[in-house]
């Protein structure tokens, strides 16, 4: 098991360039099981889940070859469909959430699928009942076997249907999309996610000759038809990966320009990020972020502390709600953080407040953050990271404290972020990668 030796208290300067959105690469890369010609797909990152999830569709009998710097050509002309119900698929694509998004292109191809209760970051229920409603509702049949943990579902002739989404799921919606654009009719959804992610894989199918209307929209309306064909996609950078750089730049009291961020595609992200005291410029597609010696939180127009909350899209990401909080600590000012969609993703403060963090945890879902003001440094620990993003929060604050911090358990860390030590210490991070 690899750890992170963090010597803090160095400020960065320089460039960085994100990488390759990884919940949008989720989506594409099983979008590649719906058509049996080459799909071209380029900036994907080179991260653990990422990887996995390629390795599972060569184990399905796709050809996989990589034909240049993060790009892979996929060819599913030869699936396995009996690999899913393997031992080897129930082990691997149970431990990876991403898994989940073969079911829909599965079903309509070749009528049916199976998947392994899907594994993941432990930050709460994460339901999927959304996208087998969905398939129901498609005249899939489904069952949930609870011995084996495996979820079953068939339907060879599946026929358009109007459906209202119990909840705008990205991936729900996603694979719902993808199960109805070879379904006999018409797909109306409404309540659908409308996250760029989303926009990404509704763009990349109708050049695959998908007929989807009404795209950024909550509301899809998709014109069955018999086959795809084959497609070049090039993903988006992970906006993930820019808020956490916004946030360890205002922390750290750096200097950085974040490279080809695609800013229209950010939303609401650089807004949050100004309201607690962040300042950045717009440089055209790439943003400029100066070194803060103090930065202040704002509050609302009545003078009320100021409360930042996830929202679907576009709303303020969940993915973003950790490294929100992180930031506030060395602010000025106070603000409230409400993760409303997940009940442990807030868990984390006590390592925060366990380095001189001033944070009080209100419930599962709510944290008041005091902030220091950069008057008292937060001290060096030993911690664990528990998720993706609670472990970049925690890298962040560990990069602003005195004395070296420990951080184990980084493989959640690189599920999510492609070579981040080495990245960040090109711009002055002190981060040594030991394995134990």
């Amino acid at each position: 098991m690899a750890i992170f030796e963090v010597d803090g208290g160095h400020k960065l300067k320089g460039e960085i360039v994100p990488q390759g959105a990884k919940n949008e690469a989720l989506q594409i890369l099983c979008a590649v099981l719906l058509t049996k010609e080459k799909v071209v797909i380029s900036n994907i990152p080179n991260i653990v889940d990422v990887i996995k999830l390629i390795e599972l569709l060569a184990d399905l009998g796709v050809k996989v070859e990589k034909t240049d710097h993060e790009e892979y050509t996929f060819q599913a002309d030869d699936v396995n469909v009996d690999f899913l119900v393997s031992p080897d698929f129930k082990k691997k694509g149970g431990s990876l959430r991403g898994s989940m998004m073969i079911v829909g292109p599965m079903l309509t191809r070749f009528g049916k699928a199976y998947m392994a209760k899907p594994g993941g970051d432990k930050i709460g229920r994460r339901r999927v009942d959304t996208h087998f409603m969905g398939f129901e509702a498609l005249g899939a049949k489904f069952n949930y076997n609870k011995e084996t943990e495996v979820f079953e579902v068939e339907g060879k002739n599946l026929k358009g249907a109007y459906m209202l989404l119990d909840e705008a799921s990205v991936t729900g919606t996603a694979n719902i999309v993808m199960a109805a654009c070879m379904a006999e009719g018409i797909t109306t959804i409404y309540n659908a996610a409308c996250e760029p992610y989303l926009q990404q894989l509704c763009k990349m199918l109708n050049r695959m000759g998908a007929k989807i209307t009404g795209v950024g929209s909550n509301l899809l309306t998709i014109e069955g038809v018999k086959e795809l064909k084959g497609t070049t996609h090039r993903m988006l950078p992970d906006m993930i990966e820019i808020g956490s750089f916004i946030g360890m730049a205002a922390v750290t009291q750096s200097e950085i320009t974040i490279k080809n961020v695609s800013y229209d595609n950010l939303g609401i992200i650089p807004i949050i990020f100004g309201r607690l005291g962040v300042q950045m410029e717009r440089r055209g597609d790439d943003i400029f972020i100066p070194e803060q010696e103090h930065y202040e939180i704002d509050t609302f127009i009545d003078g009320s502390i100021l409360t930042v909350s996830d929202a679907i899209w576009p709303g303020f990401t969940p993915d973003l709600i950790s490294i929100a909080l992180v930031t506030a600590i060395q602010a000025r000012g106070n603000v409230l953080i409400h993760q409303k969609m997940f009940e442990s993703r807030l868990f984390f403060v006590d390592k925060l407040i366990d380095m001189g963090a001033k944070i009080i945890l209100c419930d599962p879902h709510r944290a008041n953050i005091m902030g220091l003001d950069r008057k008292v440094q937060l001290r060096a620990i030993q911690m664990a990271s528990p998720d993706i993003r609670a472990g970049v929060a925690l890298l962040i604050a560990a990069m602003s404290a005195k004395g070296k911090s420990v951080i184990f358990n980084i493989n959640q860390i690189d599920r999510g972020y492609q070579n981040i030590d080495g990245r960040l210490n090109a711009i002055g991070a002190q981060i040594i990668r030991k394995n134990q």
